[in-house]
């Protein structure tokens, strides 16, 4: 069992600022006039330290402003997902014009059609004056990906990885999921995961039969890969379904949490009280988090 010293210290690192907001994405796909102030709840709360931006598409953002009001200029921290690279300096600039929002991350998407050559040139016109952004670049789930990542091993930018979605073909098995996260460590790029992730550990939808990826095993796969671990034991970390073995192992990772948050920064989830509330039943957070330890990634 964790003690509340070891719960203080993985709330303050190893989980600070783990939960991308993505109440606006589905399956929870909540309206905009909702999400806002559910976000603004949830950073004000005791666990609040759990919470990362707020992710919006670029064509919602405009829509921001009204529902802010008298908010404090950037005081409220977006990441902004763009459709292609081409797109992110209009985005940017629309984002610019509404005053209470700060950008603090861009999630950029591949879609077929688009050069992987120019996808680091186009990121690069769109934010050489913002040396403090977050750039994250979908991974494409084709023979596209090895080059991309390589482009974006010699850069500034992350990768974004697709761990689910609405379909269960969007889910990559643990053996798809052991691959790129090995490959993403051993290249050197830090990434983010997006979809699916809707468990600590790993399970099958009882209603849906996807098998689903738990967001505590991701954490222990990264350690073990960074540890040296081969594609079979990073495949079987994703694969464990023992909940209680799961959490110990990522409990013993409180003096690790550096680099292993260095390589996977967040996930996004369209739900930010169900971590909170498995990893309370897990023994990893407290009921009440101190909101003075509260942190970010």
């Amino acid at each position: 069992m964790t003690t509340a010293a070891t719960r203080e210290g993985l709330f303050a690192g190893l989980l600070a600022g783990l939960c991308d907001d993505a109440a606006l994405f589905p399956p929870g796909n909540l309206p905009l006039v909702e999400a806002v102030p559910a976000h603004v709840e949830h950073l004000a709360s005791g666990h609040g330290g759990l919470v990362g931006p707020f992710v919006v598409s670029a064509a919602d953002v405009p829509a921001l402003g009204a529902l802010l009001g008298s908010a404090e200029a950037g005081s409220f921290e977006v990441a902004v997902t763009v459709p292609e690279p081409s797109g992110l300096a209009a985005a940017l600039t629309a984002a610019a014009g509404v005053p209470q929002v700060r950008v603090v991350a861009v999630e950029v998407a591949v879609p077929i059609g688009v050069d992987p050559a120019q996808v680091v040139p186009d990121l690069d016109s769109a934010v050489t004056d913002r040396p403090d952004l977050e750039a994250y670049v979908e991974l494409p789930r084709d023979d596209r990906r090895p080059a991309l990542l390589a482009a974006l091993a010699a850069t500034r930018y992350h990768a974004k990885l697709r761990t689910g979605g609405v379909r269960a073909d969007l889910y990559p098995d643990e053996d798809e999921l052991a691959a790129a996260v090995l490959a993403c460590v051993t290249a050197g790029v830090a990434f983010k995961a997006t979809a699916g992730l809707h468990h600590a550990v790993r399970n099958t939808d009882p209603t849906t039969g996807f098998e689903q990826h738990g967001f505590l095993n991701l954490l222990a796969a990264v350690d073990a890969a960074q540890r040296g671990a081969d594609h079979g034991e990073v495949a079987a970390l994703l694969a464990q379904r023992d909940a209680a073995a799961v959490a110990a192992r990522v409990a013993a990772l409180d003096g690790r949490a550096g680099p292993v948050r260095d390589a996977f920064h967040s996930f996004g989830t369209c739900s930010i009280d169900d971590p909170r509330t498995e990893l309370t039943a897990l023994g990893l957070l407290d009921p009440t988090p101190d909101p003075t330890h509260q942190g970010a990634s």
